[in-house]
């Protein structure tokens, strides 16, 4: 059962708060600012004054303290039991996949306050976010089953590759994937893509089923199987357009010490076209979504689509992300992405893609915080909702500018022998962002999901992440 409420509170002689006995802290948990308190930390670690009022919120094992049956023929009962039946599925689609979900029915009255509450995993509660449903966010990309290995920089040498970088396969890279293959033991396959890996992550954290939609292109062969069944199975709908024309799509992801060489050959994903969106299945889902995200390696396949989701998006007041992606592509794809920059109304990039854009553009800076703000401010269509661009900068702080405003927020801080690999790191960044974005949540804590689905992912092989999120 879930309480809330309102308290003036005064420290007390040792600076600690005593918020009220006879129930365990543990079930006790205070909220400033949308920030949930350590119980370890005085209040004046948050700077909180005396008098200032805080929230309290009580998740209690084994349900409500005390209940009582209210009569069937209770109208308001009847008209809730009526609603619900009514709205089956539209209420079935909301709820997590595989999180119990505990109905909260509060009377005052004659009226009846319903309220959706989940398990956080520790025998505790926490209200079940009613803008999440089925098909909230969609995003376009490449699909591609990640090769990996822990290479050396003699075979970087060998196929001109440098050691924390990504680029399109050439023809001199062709032979290096089955070279892989020979030269190293123990190789990964996992199915990935940047916007692929953004939305697995930001999934697996809302765990609602199929709140994530992809678009992409895939052949019908054993990649492309594995690819979709691996991301439907962590509840993403996949929507894949399908051709004869090349084979599913590989990257290569070549580790050494802490960085990583992603070399990318699209193949089949290099024949997605605009027509995928004009069948009216696939139109559906787009028009249904409140969020779109793409990551600019699409603007060397199709950037029509890309432009054409971002127009929509702009028309009809939703969200359109887009992340920088690459150096390369802030060089050699400049034109498509100032096309869609007017559109995108929240931008993700690195220090080192900034730096490109930087260049590329004659911003004539190279410091991280005023190219975000100089970023921020370029013509933007819909100018009464301000762009909000995230600059991650490895671990030195992530650099937000917004509203004029540039805010610096610090990442988590881990060992050098904790972090297994960097590849996937950005991506869970987003999709650690993206799951709280569409669930309205204020930029401080999409910042700190990204954080915490990015230290997650570098402590794994690959942009993988454990079964259930732990994030509160």
């Amino acid at each position: 059962m879930l309480f809330s409420k309102s308290y003036n509170t005064t420290l007390r002689d040792d600076g600690y708060l005593l918020v009220i006995s006879g129930i365990p802290i543990a079930q006790q948990h205070l909220i400033w600012k949308s920030e949930e308190l350590e119980d370890e930390y005085c209040l004046h670690d948050y700077r909180i004054h005396d008098g200032a009022t805080l929230k309290l919120v009580l998740a209690m094992r084994g349900g409500p303290i005390n209940t009582r049956r209210i009569p069937m023929e209770d109208p308001a009962l009847r008209e809730m039991a009526e609603y619900v039946e009514a709205n089956r599925d539209e209420i079935l689609e909301k709820l997590p996949g595989n999180r119990q979900v505990t109905l909260v029915v509060f009377r005052e009255g004659d009226q009846l306050n319903f309220f959706r509450v989940v398990d956080r995993g520790d025998g505790t509660l926490t209200p079940l976010s009613e803008s999440l449903r089925a098909g909230i966010l969609l995003g376009y990309g490449n699909p591609l089953l990640d090769i990996q290995v822990t290479g050396t920089e003699e075979f970087l040498q060998k196929y001109d590759l440098l050691a924390n970088n990504a680029c399109l396969a050439e023809g001199k890279h062709k032979p290096m994937y089955q070279d892989m293959t020979n030269t190293f033991k123990d190789i990964q396959y996992v199915p990935g893509g940047a916007t692929l890996n953004s939305l697995k992550v930001a999934q697996w954290l809302v765990d609602v089923k199929n709140a994530t939609t992809f678009f992409g292109c895939v052949s019908s062969d054993e990649y492309g199987d594995i690819l979709g069944e691996k991301a439907r199975e962590m509840g993403v709908n996949v929507q894949f357009q399908y051709t004869d024309k090349d084979s599913t799509g590989t990257c290569a992801v070549i580790l050494t010490g802490n960085d990583r060489s992603l070399c990318a050959n699209l193949a089949a994903a290099n024949h997605f076209t605009e027509d995928h969106l004009d069948v009216p299945e696939n139109w559906a889902l787009v028009e249904k979504a409140q969020y779109f995200y793409c990551s600019s390696f699409p603007l060397t396949v199709c950037p029509s689509a890309v432009l054409r989701l971002a127009k929509h998006s702009y028309e009809k007041g939703k969200t359109f992300c887009m992340n920088l992606s690459a150096p390369f592509l802030c060089q050699f794809f400049k034109e498509h992405m100032l096309n869609t920059l007017p559109f995108v109304d929240v931008l993700f990039g690195n220090e080192t893609e900034a730096l490109t854009f930087s260049k590329e553009n004659g911003l004539e800076t190279e410091d991280i915080p005023e190219i975000a703000q100089k970023i921020a401010s370029w013509r933007k269509d819909n100018s009464g909702r301000p762009r909000t661009v995230v600059i991650t900068q490895g671990h030195l702080p992530v650099i937000v500018s917004h509203g004029g405003k540039v805010q610096e927020f610090p990442v988590i801080k881990i060992m050098a022998e904790d972090i297994v690999d960097t590849n996937g790191a950005g991506d869970a960044f987003v999709g650690g962002f993206l799951a709280q974005l569409i669930q309205g949540k204020p930029l401080e804590e999409c910042v700190r999901c990204g954080n915490y689905a990015a230290n997650i992912v570098i402590q794994r092989s690959g942009c993988t992440v454990p079964e259930k999120p732990n994030f509160i």
